[in-house]
């Protein structure tokens, strides 16, 4: 007893009372800094929200996308030339000459190529935009980023590539008489703004589903001839109009037909003989009304695009 009395005193304590428990204090190891503090929540994804907070990311994918499509190639960029031009001279020839179109239609190089190139820029986005995440899955697995950033820049790869084609629009527009006016600046903005909006919502259903399904890349194969015939390129509004009559309103509700009709309005319209003429017959009687509904709608099907992503976003990478 005496020994555990001398032992206490010699360690400073009262043997008469109890020893306190003392929690251990944590390891620390040489060169080791312990922190004691909580655990913060991880960075969440915002969606598209995320996608433009990243703008360093996103322009090189868009940067690396367009390097890697002309890497090798002697010409480079000035194939984003060739191409809608190619395809220009096949529509032009074919429809125009050997089906007769161009004779019912007022400058109809332009109204064929103001079309096709709205057209090209749906596809463009719709096809880059499916095969997006697949092609990218190294990057999918191993970098943190927002998935939708992908099928986004898919949509800007393309809209890149329109810059060309719009070109050259202008230059045989002007070369046939064309005059801008106001109609011009705005039938641009919402032709465009319509399919990129559009686009990016459909590329992104079609991204994750192609992930889950290989088949969805060639249905939307499939899919871009319908609506290069579906939309007034290779003929007229006015043709639909005189065909179907009061049925042609529900024509009106395709929102890449809107883009179209927005674009031509812009380009084809003030490049025709009678630019007045043309407006009151060849284009719809509310046009800009449709293409604001058409940009309403294409917000909603973006949204609705969103949350199916989001849905199945988690279970992308055990997929690939």
């Amino acid at each position: 007893m005496s020994e555990v009395h001398t032992t206490a005193r010699v360690n400073g304590a009262d043997p008469k009372k109890p020893a306190r428990a003392t929690s251990p204090k944590p390891p620390r190891e040489r060169g080791v800094r312990i922190v004691d503090a909580p655990l913060t929540e991880p960075a969440t994804n915002n969606g598209l929200v995320s996608v433009f907070g990243k703008t360093y990311l996103l322009r090189l994918l868009v940067q690396r996308e367009i390097q890697a499509r002309y890497a090798g190639s002697v010409m480079g960029l000035f194939w984003s030339y060739i191409n809608p031009l190619s395809q220009f001279f096949i529509y032009w020839f074919v429809m125009g000459h050997v089906m007769g179109a161009g004779h019912s239609i007022a400058n109809y190089p332009v109204h064929v190529f103001a079309g096709m190139i709205v057209v090209h820029f749906f596809t463009e986005t719709m096809g880059a935009g499916t095969r997006s995440i697949v092609h990218n899955r190294t990057l999918v697995n191993r970098l943190a980023l927002p998935r939708e950033m992908f099928p986004v820049s898919a949509m800007l790869v393309s809209l890149y590539h329109v810059m060309p084609a719009t070109l050259i629009l202008l230059l045989g527009a002007f070369a046939t008489g064309w005059t801008p006016d106001i109609g011009t600046l705005f039938g641009t903005l919402f032709g465009l703004g319509i399919i990129m909006i559009l686009g990016t919502a459909l590329a992104l259903v079609f991204s994750v589903a192609n992930v889950f399904f290989r088949d969805f890349g060639s249905a939307v194969g499939i899919l871009t001839n319908f609506v290069r015939f579906g939309v007034p390129m290779v003929y007229s509004y006015a043709q639909i109009n005189s065909k179907f009559g009061h049925l042609a309103a529900y024509y009106m509700w395709n929102p890449i037909a809107n883009a179209v009709l927005l674009f031509q309005r812009a380009f084809w319209v003030r490049a025709t003989p009678n630019p007045a003429h043309t407006l009151a017959t060849g284009m719809p009687p509310h046009l800009w009304r449709d293409g604001f509904y058409s940009v309403i709608v294409s917000i909603l099907l973006l949204i609705v695009a969103q949350r199916i992503f989001n849905k199945f976003e988690n279970r992308i990478p055990e997929r690939l």
